[in-house]
C-alpha cells in the first residue's frame, strides 16, 4: 500500500535511533516540556496517538499515506521518549522481544497461522 519513504534531509542519509532520541531530547529541553513527560503521561500519549493512527483506517482499509505517516511518527516519538525516560535502549528491547517471540512461535508450528502461542 505504501511505498518506501526516505528520511528527512535534515538527518542526512542515515538516521540512527540514537540521533533521533538525541534530537527529541533537545526538542523537549528547548521547550521545557520534560516536566510533563512522566512515565504515565508518555504511556497515555502512546495510546492516544495509536488511536489517531487507527482512526486513519476507520472507514476504509485504504488510508492517506501522509496522514498515516504523521500519526505513526507521533506513536514512535512517544515510544522513544518513554524508552528514554525508562533508561531503555529501543533496539535492545525490540531485539530481546523478537528472541522471546521466536521461541514462543517456532516457524514449524506458527507458519501461516494466527493462533496465539499457547494454542499452537
Amino acid at each position: 500500500m505504501f511505498g518506501l519513504v526516505l528520511p528527512s534531509a535534515c538527518y542526512g542519509d542515515l538516521v540512527s535511533h540514537r540521533a533521533v532520541i538525541q534530537s527529541l531530547r533537545e526538542f523537549v529541553l528547548e521547550r521545557e516540556w520534560g516536566q510533563f513527560h512522566s512515565v504515565v503521561n508518555l504511556a497515555k500519549s502512546i495510546s492516544i496517538e495509536s488511536g489517531e493512527l487507527l482512526e486513519c483506517f476507520q472507514w476504509s482499509d485504504e488510508a492517506e499515506q501522509l496522514r498515516v505517516q504523521s500519526e505513526l511518527a507521533d506513536v514512535l516519538t512517544y515510544a522513544y521518549l518513554l524508552a528514554d525516560r525508562l533508561g531503555l535502549d529501543p533496539d535492545a528491547i525490540v531485539a530481546e522481544k523478537l528472541e522471546e517471540s521466536r521461541s514462543k512461535y517456532p516457524v514449524e508450528k506458527a507458519r501461516g497461522r494466527s493462533l496465539k502461542y499457547d494454542e499452537l
